[in-house]
């Protein structure tokens, strides 16, 4: 009973995102959505088990996962990604012109919508906004931090808060206020949202590494070829001698040849790099729930348990 109101419940965000395309009157917005691959809609699913399936809550998650679609339609251009959840991206469809302009158009019109709440719920609009431009700041770093090997855990680790988890946390924020919290409480449902999304980013950075390509939908290591240092190179550089540490450094944005894929691999496995960064991630899960731990939230501790145990 409960999967079947999720199910309709996110059906409702779905039509209220078309219901705000059509408003625009244009046709080619229509017809280039239509090739958006939606995702898991995991921040829908964590505002609709704060506050319900409201009107308000319906409205929020429509604007939370325009804003998702917006950042990475830009995210595509940025990181020249040719597919998005294994289909064609839309830059890869239609180019990189219309795939920036398409993210503007799903930002501009999501701001729009955001203001309706204005006025029963005004602290809503200032956190969704914060947390785009926390996003878009997190963007400039990712692109600073690519352009060589970084092994700055506390540098990595700033910029998946940003770019990964400032929508996560802002989401769970403002859904507590939807749901009548104090500011008190709203704030432990903040720290879970932001321990969710930078955990779910860590998760993201070891399948990289260890799920089946076909699983994944992308090569093994595509992360560490297209130049992102994630956590588990991070902690691998770590623990290497210095000769070991140079021949990471120079694999790095490189078509790997089978046999360096195999040594990165096997030290990363030998060096407890992925066995770190899952606990890492399991570290930060349980702080998020015991943040939450006496608002009676077992659907929230579920969602945050399956998120780091998940293999895709």
């Amino acid at each position: 009973m409960k999967g079947r109101f999720q199910m309709e419940a996110l059906a409702h965000i779905e039509t209220k995102i078309q219901e705000f395309l059509k408003e625009l009157g244009s046709p080619l917005v229509l017809d280039l959505s239509a090739h958006l691959q939606r995702g898991k809609m995991l921040r829908s699913k964590l505002a609709l088990h704060i506050a319900g399936e409201c009107e308000e809550c319906i409205l929020l998650c429509a604007v939370i996962e325009m804003i998702q679609s917006a950042s990475l339609l830009h995210d595509d251009v940025i990181d020249n990604a040719l597919t998005r959840r294994s289909k064609p991206s839309i830059n890869a469809l239609f180019g990189d012109k219309n795939s920036i302009m398409l993210g503007d158009i799903f930002y501009s019109k999501a701001f729009c919508e955001l203001t309706s709440l204005q006025e029963n719920y005004p602290m809503i609009p200032r956190i969704i906004a914060n947390a785009v431009t926390t996003l878009a700041i997190g963007e400039l770093e990712d692109v600073e931090l690519a352009k060589s090997f970084n092994p700055n855990e506390s540098q990595y680790l700033q910029m998946i808060e940003h770019k990964t988890a400032a929508l996560i946390e802002a989401t769970a924020y403002s859904a507590a206020f939807l749901a009548g919290k104090s500011a008190e409480e709203a704030q432990g449902f903040r720290l879970y949202g932001r321990n969710l999304g930078i955990a779910f980013q860590i998760i993201d950075d070891v399948l990289d590494i260890v799920a089946d390509s076909k699983t994944l939908g992308k090569p093994a290591l595509s992360d560490f070829k297209e130049g992102k240092t994630t956590l588990p190179y991070i902690f691998l550089y770590h623990k290497l001698n210095e000769n070991d540490r140079m021949r990471l450094k120079n694999a790095f944005k490189q078509d790997l040849q089978a046999q360096e894929q195999e040594w990165i691999l096997n030290e990363l496995k030998a060096k407890d790099a992925i066995t770190q960064s899952l606990a890492l991630a399991k570290h930060l899960g349980n702080n998020g729930i015991e943040a939450i731990a006496n608002q009676s939230c077992d659907k929230l501790i579920q969602i945050m348990r399956e998120m780091i145990e998940r293999d895709f």
